[in-house]
C-alpha cells in the first residue's frame, strides 16, 4: 500500500522535498536525497506523523530500524507508537554478541547485524527504511528477525522505486510507503 494514493495532501509536501541526485554515489545511480525533508520541520513531522497515524493501532512492540536513513524515522515512529527501537546495523557496529544476516546488493553484498536477545519470540515488528529498491535489505531485515522468531508485521519505507520490483521480493509482505518515484 502506497500513502500517495491516499490523496492526503501532506504527501506532496514530502514528495517536494525529497531530491534526486544523478549518479550518486556512483553512475547510474539516481540518488534519492532525503536531507531537504529532513531541513523542513514541517515536512518531516508530516511523514512521521503519517507513518503513526498508520501504524499506531497494530499492536507493535518493536520498530527495527535499518541503518542509517532508517535510524532517522524509526525512533520517532517507536516513541510515537509506544514501542521499543531496534538497531538492524551494518557489521562491527555492535558491541557484544550479535545474530546477522548477510544479503546481495544490485551493487554488492552486505550484512546487517541485530544485538542477540533486542527481540524476542512472538514480538510483533514493524521494520523501516527510507527507500525500498530491489528489496534486498528489506528481505535481509525480515529473515533476521524471523530467525529469532518475531512476528514482523510490515514494512514501511518514505520512498519507493517500483520499476526496480523490491516489492515482490517481500513474499506478501505488507509494504507500506509515503512516496514512489518511477
Amino acid at each position: 500500500m502506497s500513502g500517495c494514493r491516499d490523496e492526503d495532501p501532506r504527501i506532496h509536501g514530502i514528495k517536494t522535498k525529497i531530491g534526486v541526485v544523478p549518479n550518486f554515489p556512483k553512475p547510474g545511480i539516481m540518488f534519492q536525497d532525503i536531507t531537504p525533508l529532513l531541513l523542513d520541520p514541517k515536512a518531516f513531522k508530516d511523514a512521521i506523523d503519517l507513518f503513526v497515524e498508520r501504524f499506531k493501532d497494530n499492536n507493535i512492540s518493536v520498530v527495527a530500524g535499518i541503518e542509517a536513513r532508517g535510524f532517522i524515522f524509526g525512533p520517532p515512529i517507536a516513541l510515537a507508537i509506544g514501542a521499543k527501537f531496534v538497531p538492524l546495523r551494518k557489521p562491527r557496529k555492535l558491541p557484544g554478541e550479535v545474530i546477522f544476516e548477510e544479503y546481495v546488493l544490485e551493487y554488492g553484498s552486505d550484512c546487517l547485524e541485530m544485538h542477540l536477545g533486542a527481540v524476542e519470540p512472538g514480538e510483533r515488528v514493524l521494520v523501516v527504511d527510507d527507500l525500498i529498491a530491489t528489496g534486498g535489505t528489506l528481505c535481509a531485515a525480515m529473515n533476521l528477525l524471523e530467525r529469532v522468531g518475531a512476528v514482523v508485521v510490515e514494512c514501511a519505507c518514505l520512498i519507493e522505486l517500483p520499476e526496480l520490483k523490491g516489492r515482490g521480493r517481500l513474499n506478501g509482505k505488507p509494504l507500506y510507503v509515503l512516496v514512489e518515484y518511477q
